[in-house]
């Protein structure tokens, strides 16, 4: 290991976390290496259609990130990229970061000629796999960085060569390996973020088996312009307006025999998604299944607000069962309401779950040993001298929450090089 002191930072995640912690550290004067495992930067705020507290869609704040990126030299951005490796103590610490082949490189103006000429298609990672996109993609309309890319799948295909061809500004690169790149660092912000939980786990609500139970991330990319139906929510099973609406809250969240905490955020964004329905859908009957409505300070306005919709029905009793009519896919909810003690079945057209926010750190930790509290979120955001969580990897949070952490976390390692 080398003995020369560094002041560069590495941000791991180009979530909103990790977007701010980069930007904070540059825009201070310090070089930055920031990694994203996607091809894009923007994390799970970009599949978003609004978010709070404005309600507006998320390339409003995502474009002037972007734009801060773009601009400042000192950050260097490495996508489809892990850390494999961390040796090393704070002010010095030598990291192996493991790059994937992409197959476009910078030369890619996005003019699309390559999806063009391709026929293979692949499900869609960013749309959640409820659609299909071309082989050579570019990963939503608004990726950063705007360049294209070649699934492996079409790469090994027959049809390679030819869409090699048809690229104008010879961008592809059917050759590219992928490779490991040694950095130098001096403090390390971890902000790997979340992932949905899994819902094949919820045999009580068909295990990810009927068509028209969706996740609430998936409910966000169905109401999106950008999404697979053009920002139409319809039922997946046969392309029709659901006319009855059911959000089940804490799917699988609260719940010792899955993940057992609160989220936090997963009622407001029911909620929010409520009002997607009631825009398309005036005279659609919704259901809200609840345990109780957690909403603190100023948003507590917009759950009185969604409340005054007569045709939102709160429901207070925690869903134990769905089951589908194999005919129609039309569903039905068997719910207790604990405020009378009476079972109730309740048919819909169309569940959304609300499935909370599993951390990634639970299933990829840190490739050194840092604490994690009993759900697998790094323990605290000092995890150890030198390296920093941030946002979701150590605690459910909310965009504006994220964006705070993040620069927190850059405050942090700004101050572990400067003593070292």
């Amino acid at each position: 290991m080398a003995n020369t002191v560094t002041q560069s930072i590495m941000v791991v995640g180009g979530g909103m976390s990790g977007l701010s912690a980069a930007i904070e550290a540059a825009e201070a004067g310090y070089e930055v290496f920031l990694v994203e495992k996607n091809p894009y930067l923007g994390g799970r705020v970009a599949q978003l259609n609004q978010y709070f507290p404005k309600l507006c869609p998320p390339y409003c704040g995502l474009e002037i990130n972007f734009r801060r990126i773009k601009d400042n030299p000192r950050v260097k951005v490495f996508t489809m990229a892990e850390v494999e490796s961390i040796r090393g103590v704070e002010g010095d610490f030598d990291v192996a970061v493991k790059v994937h082949p992409r197959y476009v490189n910078e030369k890619c103006t996005a003019c699309g000629k390559c999806a063009e000429a391709c026929t293979l298609e692949i499900e869609n990672p960013f749309n959640y796999g409820m659609d299909t996109v071309k082989a050579a993609y570019l990963p939503h309309d608004m990726a950063f960085p705007l360049r294209y890319v070649l699934d492996p799948a079409l790469v090994q295909s027959a049809e390679a060569q030819k869409v090699k061809e048809a690229c104008p500004y010879d961008a592809i690169e059917l050759d590219m390996a992928e490779k490991t790149v040694d950095l130098k660092v001096g403090s390390i912000v971890w902000a790997t973020g979340w992932k949905p939980y899994d819902i094949s786990k919820l045999d009580n609500y068909g295990g990810g088996a009927y068509p028209n139970v969706i996740t609430n991330v998936q409910m966000e990319r169905l109401a999106a312009w950008n999404g697979p139906t053009q920002g139409k929510i319809l039922r997946p099973s046969d392309g029709q307006a659901p006319q009855t609406v059911a959000f089940v809250q804490c799917a699988g969240s609260r719940d010792e025999n899955h993940l057992p905490f609160c989220s936090g955020i997963c009622c407001l964004a029911s909620l929010k998604q409520a009002t997607y329905v009631r825009e398309q859908y005036p005279d659609a009957t919704i259901y809200f299944f609840y345990i109780d409505v957690r909403a603190t300070d100023r948003l507590e306005d917009f759950v009185t607000k969604v409340k005054e919709d007569e045709k939102l029905i709160f429901f207070k009793g925690k869903v134990a069962k769905i089951t589908q009519d194999d005919a129609t896919k039309n569903l039905v909810c068997r719910v207790e309401n604990t405020m009378t003690e009476e079972l109730h079945e309740i048919p819909v057209d169309l569940v959304v779950l609300a499935t909370g926010m599993q951390p990634v750190t639970s299933e990829a930790p840190l490739p050194t040993p840092v604490p994690y509290d009993e759900y697998g979120f790094v323990a605290s955001m000092d995890a150890m001298p030198g390296i920093y969580a941030a946002g979701t990897t150590r605690t459910p949070a909310n965009v504006a929450e994220c964006v705070a952490d993040g620069t927190a976390a850059a405050l942090k390692a700004i101050q572990s090089v400067v003593r070292r």
